[in-house]
């Protein structure tokens, strides 16, 4: 590829967007503030089944329900992170990240899931080499404990998160993450978007481990009912226990943090109307006080209480008190937003958590839609939603400190197009301006106490059930070619507004080798 080309057609594309991109810089936000980028174990590492790693239900799932997979895709090379990483990191350090947000995979340290069952002492030597690259280059590592993939020995011993051993068992792998790499990790992530995991795998069954009712989906088990509520009990209980320990054990000695990430599409009332506001309000306690309310105040948002009735579980007093106030910041994942208007349709038949709060979503109002759309039909351009957001925690969370812990577009893949094509991408460049002014504008005016950015993705990644048919990164991966790294102008962007950089004076590194 011809770099000076490359560079010019992104000087190009400034020119083209400088309304967009003017008048902003790092140097804007709060002196502390941290900016990063984002991956996951199953999505980044590969090595799926080599050195010692047992294997997850995200391994048993692309095997056993391809169909479910686009392109019968597997996370069993991915992006090669597991044997690259240090290459990698190398172009996070030269676009300037102060941190990079990644998961341990439980099944890669602890093959049986449970210290019982044997550690994987090269697991755990593969994570230190990456902690120990990262802050060797002066990047923070910011840690997920889970990113939805179960050790699938317990999920065949117990069902994973259906029970509650899985509170222990969790607990234990959590202590040992502690004690292993807590000396130089100082901030932790319990569980990313549990919500998401908990729907998706137990309501409709599209991720693993695929489980719904009939009427739902084609899962071969679950209770799209029932199944959805009790992992969420259980996950909040598991969450509940290594911040509790890890407070009590660690976080004096070791110095650091700990929170959970939560997302949700913003949910705008479709139309100004009583019915409409109440229908926006439930479909966010569904979707995000679902576990950001029993954190903060020990119990469910009233308005699942009321709907989900008896299929809801139930906090002892001990478990609320344990479960409350269990965080130091909270992480949120940001990408879009959806009208929200009141549900006409009502059913005591094939309940469903899909249907329990009796919300109809939509992407439009009167033929216009919600915001500029994108290459990906499920993401609208709505900048406005990340500030509103955030304005919507501090005024009914007790105003935690805040990290966007991901945020970012995709495309869609089309193997037919040059890759000139993909690291055009001035549409993810003028997203991630839009964003992050909008960000700056509700720390400056509306003092919410936002501490960290996260772009999602560094590389392009594993998509779950979209396999590699979407690409999220600000750095591209040539998937026909060898796996090489090419930066997008998205990178180059976020390169020199990291570095505050004159763009005539900069020399990029354009792609890895």
């Amino acid at each position: 590829m011809d770099i000076s080309h490359h560079l010019h057609v992104y000087l190009l594309v400034l020119a083209d967007c400088f309304a967009c991109t003017e008048g902003l810089n790092r140097r804007d936000f709060p002196a502390s503030f941290v900016f990063g980028a984002g991956s996951s174990a199953y999505q980044y590492e590969g090595a799926a089944s080599q050195h010692g790693k047992g294997s997850s239900i995200w391994d048993t799932f692309t095997r056993m329900h391809p169909e479910k997979i686009l392109g019968n895709a597997t996370g069993d090379v991915a992006e090669d992170f597991y044997y690259r990483f240090k290459e990698d990191i190398a172009l996070m350090k030269e676009i300037g990240l102060d941190s990079f947000r990644f998961s341990i995979s439980w099944s890669r340290v602890l093959p049986e899931g449970k210290l019982s069952g044997g550690v994987n002492q090269e697991g755990v030597e593969f994570y230190n080499e990456l902690i120990n690259e990262l802050l060797h280059n002066g990047i923070q590592p910011f840690v997920t404990l889970f990113h939805w993939d179960v050790p699938q020995a317990l999920e065949d011993e117990y069902g994973g998160f259906l029970s509650t051993n899985i509170v222990d068992d969790y607990g234990d792998y959590a202590n040992f993450c502690f004690k292993e790499f807590g000396d130089r990790v100082k901030k932790w992530v319990t569980f990313n978007e549990p919500n998401t995991f908990s729907s998706e795998g137990y309501a409709t069954g599209n991720v693993a481990p695929g489980r719904c009712s009939n009427y739902e989906g084609t899962c071969t088990a679950g209770n799209s009912a029932t199944e959805p509520y009790v992992v969420a009990h259980h996950i909040i209980l598991s969450h509940a226990t290594a911040v509790n320990l890890y407070k009590n054990k660690y976080q004096a000695s070791q110095m650091g943090e700990i929170g959970i990430t939560v997302s949700t599409f913003w949910m705008v009332p479709k139309y100004q109307t009583v019915a409409s506001s109440m229908a926006a309000s439930r479909a966010l306690d569904f979707a995000f006080g679902w576990f950001v309310n029993p954190i903060t105040y020990g119990d469910y948002p009233e308005s699942m209480r009321a709907l989900v009735g008896n299929r809801l579980p139930n906090f002892t007093e001990a478990q609320s008190n344990m479960v409350k106030g269990s965080l130091d910041f909270l992480g949120l994942n940001y990408y879009t937003a959806r009208y929200a208007d009141d549900s006409t349709s009502s059913s005591s038949f094939n309940l469903s958590y899909t249907t329990d709060s009796h919300v109809d979503t939509s992407t439009e109002k009167d033929g216009i839609p919600i915001g500029e759309p994108t290459p990906s039909g499920w993401l609208y351009i709505y900048p406005r939603g990340i500030r509103d957001f955030v304005l919507y925690v501090k005024r009914n969370f007790n105003n935690p400190p805040i990290v966007i812990t991901e945020n970012g577009l995709s495309d869609v893949n089309n193997n037919l197009l040059p890759i000139e094509d993909f690291l055009n991408d001035s549409l993810r460049l003028k997203y991630l301006h839009l964003h992050l002014s909008s960000l700056l504008k509700v720390i400056k005016d509306d003092r919410v106490d936002v501490r960290g950015y996260y772009v999602w993705s560094f590389l392009d990644d594993f998509e779950w059930e979209f396999g590699y048919t979407y690409r999220l990164g600000i750095n591209f991966i040539d998937y026909k070619n060898g796996l090489r790294r090419y930066m997008k102008h998205s990178a180059l962007w976020f390169q020199d507004f990291l570095q505050n950089e004159s763009l005539t004076t900069r020399q990029p590194l354009l792609y890895s080798q």
